[in-house]
């Protein structure tokens, strides 16, 4: 693989900072950050149940869903910095990065609730960010120019 131009390094590492930032301010919110919509999200979710969607579909699977989510750009960004050869550290400071997360959560934030469905659901997210840092390497690479 060519090494990252000057330019892609740096934006890559202004939208992990950038992101790490948001990160940081849904994570160590003092209250969880659904308080205020989980009235209207538990109504959606009833509608929506009433409209056909699977019963097994419900809060704690679009919460974890969530969290997929949330990962995902911490792969994706630290996968790209790191490249091709050694992306599975990127879900090593990822998987690190949740378990801190948690910790906190739980020692420091009483209205927060820290759960190891929380680590797996950002370690699967950072999977699939990694998964697709590779994907845009590879193309990156057999595109020519």
């Amino acid at each position: 693989m060519e090494p990252q131009r000057p330019a892609h390094r740096r934006l890559v590492l202004t939208l992990l900072a950038s992101y790490l930032l948001l990160a940081a301010l849904v994570a160590f919110w003092p209250t969880p950050v659904d308080q205020g919509a989980a009235p209207l999200l538990h109504s959606l979710i009833a509608k929506l149940h009433a409209h056909g969607m699977p019963a097994w579909l419900g809060y704690n699977q679009l919460e974890f869903g969530a969290n997929v989510v949330y990962f995902v750009p911490l792969g994706l960004l630290l996968a790209l910095l790191i490249g091709r050869n050694r992306w599975w550290l990127a879900l090593l400071a990822a998987l690190g990065v949740s378990v801190c997360i948690e910790v906190a959560q739980q020692e420091y934030l009483a209205a927060r609730f820290s759960s190891i469905s929380d680590v797996v659901a950002n370690a699967l997210g950072a999977f699939l960010g990694a998964m697709l840092a590779l994907w845009l390497m590879d193309r990156r690479t057999s595109t020519t120019y």
